[in-house]
């Protein structure tokens, strides 16, 4: 049974001018999220900058989130690392502070093997007996996960459940969909690819779009797994323009900024990500004028 089935918010983590974190703002949008919708809260992603957070603010802002969201829907903890000790220690914290699932990105800028993310995702799912979500993003970590080790991870380790997908290559999700045959759930790591990676069988996305629209977003996939395909497809492809403008800069930047403009006053990025270049706010501003939002 999939750990949840629609649109997971992959949700920013708040800062203070001074670059704290802001739990007042992150209790704020976790009760936002699930007011509208949102089917999982994805805490200390990528969007959640989860590579300049301290361990102790990663395992703070984890326990915070599951204490606020009180099992009212999945939370899914951020607990990957370059390093499989880490890694391994921060998914047993999450485990024991109550966390439904872990995503466990690819071990960045150690560019392993097969062989290796074999031995380092085994590692981590022997040490919990929480489901576990692979987190491929290949352009950010110089590292792919193959469908077949994916699926031979799956096969050996009941836990690991789960594919976030964010390769960008349609057919190597097919070839993942065809080899997993049914033991991996997948889910969309691109919200330009909601639709596609559904109709390959995937049950839900892991959001960046989410954060500024969670209710549009699970209707995206709500539609679609309700059999109304051509809703789904419309959204999906009215959307397009708002997606790309929060890509135009590298994640989290922009959809940070973006619901600064619509007032969430979520606050800065932390280096050595940046303030936005101004052509790039305008393009934003307009994208979400564009899709019908009012800016603060």
């Amino acid at each position: 049974m999939a750990i949840f089935k629609g649109a997971g918010v992959a949700i920013v983590t708040p800062m203070k001018e001074n670059g704290d974190v802001n739990y007042e703002k992150l209790e704020e949008l976790l009760e936002e999220q699930i007011a509208q919708q949102t089917d999982a809260i994805i805490i200390c992603g990528t969007t959640g900058e989860s590579s300049t957070l301290t361990e102790k603010e990663h395992l703070d802002v984890i326990r915070f989130t599951i204490q606020k969201v009180a099992k009212r829907v999945p939370v899914i903890a951020g607990t990957g690392s370059n390093c499989t000790r880490t890694a391994v220690e921060m998914s047993k914290e999450a485990e024991e502070a109550g966390a439904d699932a872990l995503l466990l990105v690819t071990p960045y800028y150690n560019k392993a093997t097969q062989k290796g993310l074999i031995e380092h995702y085994g590692a981590v799912a022997d040490a919990v007996s929480i489901p576990i979500i692979l987190y491929n993003v290949p352009s950010r970590t110089g590292c792919n996960i193959l469908p077949k080790t994916a699926v031979a991870l799956a096969k050996k380790h009941k836990n690991i459940v789960g594919v976030k997908e964010a390769c960008g290559n349609i057919s190597q999700v097919a070839e993942l969909m065809h080899l997993a045959d049914g033991i991996l759930d997948v889910y969309s790591g691109n919200d330009d690819q909601i639709v596609p990676i559904l109709s390959l069988g995937g049950v839900g996305v892991i959001s960046v779009l989410s954060n500024v629209a969670p209710k549009y977003t699970h209707d995206i996939v709500a539609k679609f797994l309700d059999g109304d395909v051509a809703g789904s497809c419309r959204m999906q492809l009215d959307a397009l323009p708002l997606i790309q403008a929060l890509f135009c800069e590298v994640n989290p930047i922009p959809v940070k900024e973006a619901m600064n403009l619509l007032g969430k006053n979520v606050g800065p990025v932390r280096g050595p990500l940046c303030a936005m270049e101004d052509v790039n706010r305008e393009r934003l501003a307009q994208a979400l004028k564009d899709f019908g939002f009012e800016l603060a």
